[in-house]
């Protein structure tokens, strides 16, 4: 990647930090601004609409990748050419715009997914079980902190979620005892690392200039933290972050297959098998749409179709005795 392109990159990325994009929306729009750079082999400096547009239609054409990542990319490089290079794209000459087919999403039955926890060894099973029973997605899971835990009022506080949004979650009852024991082992990891010069955890930035002694507290440690510290931060502090995704996706992934659960089912399919529940047992739409913490609820609608989708639960006139 030329110089220039290095340099627009790391603005891209502290405009983002700054706005307070979540780190998975800075890490895919950064990753796109990138991958337009090498595609060309110039500065976006010296590209506009055109190159654009024709970066677009090799990713639909060649790639092959589907509407939703197109979209992704298309709005990641309107974003850097508005906000860091100051320049409004306008139309897009030649570009072709690939049809959205809504899928409904896949869901599993309640017996299905606990074939599937049951296969998971520790902390992935109870990570699911959140999934599964709070509606939660996986990354929401992984930037669990100790202190977003309220037993006592049975909720999970999920902080800046899917569009930096915060929202309350539901604490399934049958989860209470496995978190008890997880927020136990993440106090003694704690204090051994702590023993050992770190226990540190990256803050978010405004409230880690205000507070930069909570860093080191208990309540702010991750919930579900890696299996080893790393030197981190301006200050080269020796701190803990949490699991990443894509092992909690992978251990998934193999429990679902182990399974016998023949259909292709992720982590996420278990957030869409809490809203289906929920929905069954007669559980407002509005309600499910604030758990779910979506902005619309014609988002949340989809969940209907899925249930007009499963006709076996109705029985027929004729066999009925």
């Amino acid at each position: 990647m030329p110089d220039d392109g290095r340099r627009l990159s790391v603005q891209l990325r502290e405009l983002m930090v700054r706005a307070k994009y979540s780190r998975w929306t800075i890490k895919a729009y950064t990753d796109w601004g990138r991958r337009f750079q090498e595609h060309f082999g110039r500065s976006p400096r010296v590209m506009g609409a055109v190159e654009v547009a024709g970066f677009l239609n090799h990713l639909a054409n060649e790639r092959r990748l589907s509407a939703s990542s197109l979209n992704q990319a298309l709005n990641a490089l309107v974003f850097l050419y508005a906000h860091v290079l100051d320049t409004e794209l306008g139309d897009l000459p030649g570009l072709e715009r690939a049809p959205r087919n809504r899928h409904l999403p896949e869901v599993l039955e309640r017996d299905e997914v606990m074939r599937i926890i049951a296969l998971l060894q520790a902390p992935y099973r109870l990570m699911a079980m959140l999934m599964y029973g709070s509606g939660l997605r996986v990354g929401e899971v992984v930037a669990l902190r100790v202190k977003d835990i309220d037993l006592a009022g049975q909720a999970i506080e999920v902080r800046r979620g899917k569009g930096g949004a915060d929202r309350v979650a539901l604490l399934p009852r049958a989860v209470r005892a496995d978190l008890e024991g997880q927020i136990e082992r993440v106090r003694a990891l704690h204090d051994r690392d702590v023993g050992r010069g770190g226990g540190f955890v990256v803050l978010p930035e405004a409230y880690g200039r205000k507070c930069p002694e909570a860093a080191r507290s208990v309540g702010w440690q991750f919930l579900f933290p890696a299996a080893r510290m790393v030197v981190a931060g301006a200050a080269r502090l020796l701190s803990r972050f949490h699991l990443h995704p894509s092992a909690v996706q992978r251990a998934f992934k193999a429990a679902a297959r182990a399974s016998g659960v023949t259909r292709r089912v992720t982590c996420h399919t278990l957030r869409h098998s809490f809203a289906t529940a929920l929905l069954r047992d007669g559980v407002d739409i509005r309600t499910i749409q604030r758990f779910l913490g979506h902005r619309d609820v014609s988002t949340t609608m989809i969940y209907t179709h899925v249930l007009r989708r499963r006709l076996w639960a109705v029985v027929s006139p004729l066999d009925r005795g």
